[in-house]
């Protein structure tokens, strides 16, 4: 068997499903008895049950999540002073940074980091710091991120970019997030 080459892999797009594709990722690769680590870069601080963070409750220490966002930015009544996301981004990419050299991780999946780095005119944490965090990552580990709008060098960056394509979407005709399907 060939030696493993750790991946970098990309979900964009402005469709449905990059989180979905992450943690399909991550149930594969559970499958293969690896460890995973999925840090959440805006999930977090609603009073919402993410079943992502419930199976992972069940299945750890081989799958952990880490919700270190403090929610969305500037959106779903978001009241929070903007320095307080800028924090709590930099705390989570530093987190990563610690994890991922920390030898219990085979894939981490940095979830809507690609918002951290600039999306709807808001900046949390800075592109130099991601870059360095993918060209120092051991070279066994695969790492996926997830967000809209990926830049354009994370994505030359990468070994594989997936773009989701939003073709029809329930909330345009009312129809809210659905538990189990949306979190």
């Amino acid at each position: 068997m060939a030696a493993r080459k750790g991946l970098i892999i990309v979900y964009t797009g402005d469709g449905k499903g990059k989180t979905s594709a992450a943690l399909g990722a991550a149930m594969r690769s559970l499958g293969h008895g690896f460890r995973v680590l999925i840090i959440q870069f805006f999930k977090g601080d609603w009073p919402i049950t993410y079943g992502e963070l419930e199976l992972a409750r069940q299945l750890h220490p081989k799958f952990e999540v880490l919700q270190l966002g403090r929610g969305f930015v500037k959106i779903m009544g978001d009241k929070k002073p903007f320095e307080e996301h800028v924090e709590a981004a930099k705390a989570a990419l530093t987190l990563t940074r610690e994890r991922m050299f920390s030898g219990e991780y085979d894939l981490i999946i940095l979830d809507e980091v690609n918002y951290a780095l600039g999306y709807m005119d808001f900046k949390l944490i800075e592109l130099a710091d991601v870059l360095e965090l993918l060209r120092t990552k051991p070279p066994e580990m695969h790492i996926i991120l997830t967000g809209r709008n990926a830049p354009p060098e994370v994505v030359e960056m990468a070994d594989l970019v997936t773009e989701m394509r939003e073709v029809k979407h329930p909330m345009k005709r009312g129809i809210p997030a659905q538990k189990g399907i949306d979190y």
